[in-house]
């Protein structure tokens, strides 16, 4: 196969290194070839000729393109209500808490927002008004899909899925094909940039709900645990954590169990 730049075997090994300590993300063999498609583009771009001499433009710690080297390697599918039941049950869960107080809930891998903004709606239905107690963080390590999320604005066809009634009440049409979420929306939402290898997030106030969904089929075994390990003070005793229809946390019995499809609470030693 004739490729612009050459890619060995080394290459390819040195990025798997490179983008498990830094994000934890765990390249199978089969992804040679993605990784080089998607890294060919930071080639073009810097003008660099050969992917050693980009790696070791790389490791002299230059913090913009180690930015950019992590937004082209991670996968941020997303959809409004993916795996819908999970919506159905933080809506009757938000009912259970006390609201005298702030019902705090982290969107911990956001990517382009659609999950975040679809726990934020479901806020709203279930409380009946843009006035109500609850408070998303959503954070990504992708900056890129972070402005995005920051932003809110969508192409029609994916926020038509919602119906018509969601759209009128959530989005506000811009004449251009694209939908922007109403700032009543927004202003119950924070985003930050936080990457899940971080010894401490940069999370103040005790959590009722943590959304980590789909993320940690990128991680091997270890680093789940060690998230999980973190996630776990995080939560307040009654605290939930969503997780993606393919992942379980069994390994992690210690911090949390099953209690339902794919929605883990904390064990009761922690």
């Amino acid at each position: 196969m004739h490729r612009e730049f050459s890619f060995t075997d080394q290459d390819f090994q040195k990025i798997r290194t490179l983008i498990h300590r830094h994000a934890g993300i765990a390249l199978a063999d089969t992804k040679q070839e993605l990784v080089y498609s998607r890294l060919a583009r930071r080639l073009r771009a810097t003008g660099i000729k050969t992917f050693a001499e980009y790696l070791a433009f790389l490791q002299k710690g230059h913090e913009d393109e180690w930015e950019a080297f992590v937004n082209s390697l991670t996968t941020n599918l997303t959809s409004f209500f993916r795996e819908a039941h999970h919506f159905k049950l933080l809506s009757e869960f938000l009912l259970q808490l006390d609201k005298s107080h702030t019902i705090n809930l982290w969107c911990s891998a956001c990517s382009t927002g659609e999950e975040a903004y679809s726990m934020a709606i479901t806020a709203a239905e279930t409380f009946g008004s843009f006035e109500h107690p609850v408070r998303i963080i959503a954070s990504d390590l992708d900056s890129h899909v972070l402005e995005t999320a920051r932003i809110g604005r969508y192409k029609a066809d994916a926020v038509q899925k919602l119906g018509a009634d969601r759209v009128e009440r959530f989005f506000i049409p811009d004449g251009a094909g694209y939908f922007k979420v109403r700032p009543e929306l927004q202003r119950r939402m924070e985003f930050k940039r936080i990457n899940l290898l971080e010894s401490r997030y940069p999370i103040q106030q005790k959590l009722d709900g943590i959304f980590c969904r789909n993320v940690m089929i990128y991680f091997d075994k270890d680093t789940q645990f060690d998230i999980l390990k973190k996630f776990a003070p995080l939560l307040h005793s009654h605290g939930l954590l969503f997780a993606g229809h393919s992942e379980s946390f069994y390994h992690a019995a210690a911090y949390f169990k099953l209690r339902g499809q794919t929605v883990y609470e904390l064990a009761k030693h922690v």
